[in-house]
């Protein structure tokens, strides 16, 4: 059954994008002004993209304590335009070496509410300081000390309150109060932070201090290892001075893909990302997105199927490459998306429970945030990084002055039970020693005819796999430019719950009502993701930032 082309006067009418920042030599996308102007400066001083990416980290852990961290984990992928080559490279969390499959399970055999999610047992080996110093090693030019400065200077001398930080703070008030050294750091003690306040954290600054001085070392096994495992022993975690000097990150083979002429390069395993994003565009390529339009019911069901039959891959396949086989190979194969075509007719939204896991080849193997960095040789980093659910576990280091993850809850505690997202996770991603745990992140590089043209990702739980997916449709299909394509209203589906989550204006009625008759059902979200872009034009290398105007206070720092 064919697709009928359908006129455009169904899709959605958004407000006017402003435009991108433009810029000649290098460009800064992040969710924070400090950290954008931290690494444009960086850029300026004679830093390459790699250098800037890691003094944005640093930055982030400072300046967005809700997601920005040393405490977490994250990727980064990058393209080196001297080679022409893509790296990736993997600082996921990893699970102490006492974790086991059932530990966040009660006496009756569920999950137990918190277990995974608050407190110490929460959270998972840390990776941001090994992952950002094995980028600088392999790929920077400035000293690692220098890198450090601009956070060790804002942890230190303090950085203005913002109406977003406030409410930030404010909203996880009560998750914070829980714990006294976050409390006493984030809420003053119980007083929160104003508009306009200066915010200072002099145990970060410390710390921050002597990772620039002795680099991983000092928080692997250093002083700052010596906190982390004192602080888990008092409280009941699981962290040991051993899983810290156990840690390691790693180089990872990036997944690439192709669509529509351009080539798609982002993050495998132990990340979902890459792999579920390269089978969507795959399983989209042979429609005419162009001319179905965009926001119109065709396009929006055709969309929603390929997002359905993706995650329920991922549920079944995807967990961390060291312990699982995962088929990239056959998940990521134009092949294998075409096995799915038959059952996505036009007129018929297919049940999830009817919507199984596919049969591919066999291969070789919410709190969050994004940044994007292009330096003037056109060198092009993305990294999403991460500490799980906004502010973490809650727990904050006793003298170190950083927040831990809660990654553990992106383990299946249970397979088969949702998590903190309503994410159905399968066995390859049950919990285990040493294991990483299975990931939405998808920092994301385009390149058209060899270059680098996008730089794209987002925070967002599982939505981000679908943000960036949307970013490339919105430029490549619909001839959006970037900060068009950024602000564009979005919409969800993951497999499990079976509905179409979409921001309020992403859905004009008579298209709600056209997919409600196809079976579909809609939930609307406040806020999808929350991208940091950046495109480089083929013709002028001219570089365009585009910050996400979602959360309020990001920023494309150029020069």
């Amino acid at each position: 059954m064919a697709f009928a082309v359908i006129a455009l006067i169904t899709a959605p009418t958004f407000p006017a994008s402003r435009p991108a920042e433009r810029a000649r030599h290098g460009m800064v996308v992040s969710t924070n002004p400090y950290a954008s102007d931290v690494g444009r400066e960086i850029l300026q001083k004679g830093g390459n993209a790699v250098d800037a990416a890691v003094a944005v980290g640093f930055a982030l852990a400072v300046v967005h304590p809700a997601a920005g961290n040393i405490g977490g984990g994250g990727f980064m992928v990058l393209h080196d335009s001297a080679s022409g080559r893509e790296h990736s490279i993997d600082y996921r969390e990893m699970a102490p070496a006492s974790a086991h499959r059932d530990m966040y399970l009660d006496e009756q055999g569920e999950v137990a509410p918190e277990r995974s999610t608050v407190g110490y047992l929460a959270s998972g080996v840390p990776g941001s300081v090994a992952g950002m110093h094995l980028a600088w090693k392999r790929f920077g030019k400035l000293p690692w000390k220098d890198l450090l400065q601009p956070s060790i200077r804002l942890a230190r001398d303090g950085v203005i309150v913002s109406h977003v930080f406030a409410r930030s703070l404010k909203n996880a008030e009560k998750l914070l109060s829980r714990f006294p050294e976050t409390n006493r750091i984030f809420l003053k003690g119980g007083e929160l932070y104003q508009e306009g306040e200066t915010f200072r954290q002099p145990e970060l600054a410390r710390t921050l201090q002597r990772i620039a001085k002795k680099g991983p070392d000092a928080f692997y096994k250093g002083e700052i290892a010596q906190l982390i495992a004192e602080d888990m022993r008092a409280n009941g975690g699981n962290i040991t001075l051993k899983d810290l000097a156990d840690y390691r990150a790693k180089m990872r083979q990036p997944v690439q893909g192709t669509y529509r002429g351009y080539e798609i390069v982002s993050m495998g395993p132990p990340s979902s990302g890459g792999v579920i994003l390269v089978e969507m565009l795959n399983m989209v390529e042979p429609y005419p997105l162009t001319n179905l339009g965009f926001g119109a019911s065709r396009t929006v069901h055709l969309v929603a199927e390929a997002m359905r039959r993706a995650f329920a891959d991922r549920a079944e396949f995807l967990g961390d490459p060291d312990f699982s086989e995962v088929p990239v190979a056959g998940l990521i194969a134009k092949s294998y998306a075409q096995q799915w075509k038959p059952g996505i007719l036009p007129d018929w939204a297919s049940p999830s429970s009817f919507v199984s896991h596919g049969s591919p080849a066999p291969g070789e193997s919410a709190d969050t945030t994004h940044y994007s960095v292009v330096d003037a040789d056109g060198n092009g980093v993305a990294v999403t990084t991460t500490i799980n659910g906004s502010y973490g576990s809650g727990v904050t280091i006793r003298g170190a002055g950083f927040l831990m993850n809660n990654e553990m809850d992106d383990f299946s505690s249970k397979p088969g039970t949702p998590n903190m997202y309503g994410l159905i996770q399968g066995e390859a991603n049950s919990i285990g020693p040493g294991k990483r745990p299975l990931s939405a992140m998808t920092p994301t590089l385009v390149k058209k005819d060899g270059k680098l043209f996008m730089v794209a990702g987002s925070p967002g739980g599982p939505t981000i796999i679908n943000t960036v997916f949307q970013i490339i449709l919105n430029v490549v299909d619909h001839g959006m430019d970037i900060q068009e394509a950024v602000d564009a209203p979005r919409m969800h589906h993951q497999w499990l719950p079976d509905q179409i989550a979409a921001e309020p204006e992403a859905l004009v009625m008579d298209v709600v009502h056209a997919l409600q008759n196809r079976g579909h059902k809609i939930a609307y979200r406040r806020r999808i993701g929350d991208a940091h872009c950046i495109l480089i034009d083929p013709e002028t290398g001219i570089r365009y930032g585009a910050p996400d105007p979602r959360r309020g206070e990001s920023k494309a720092s150029g020069y």
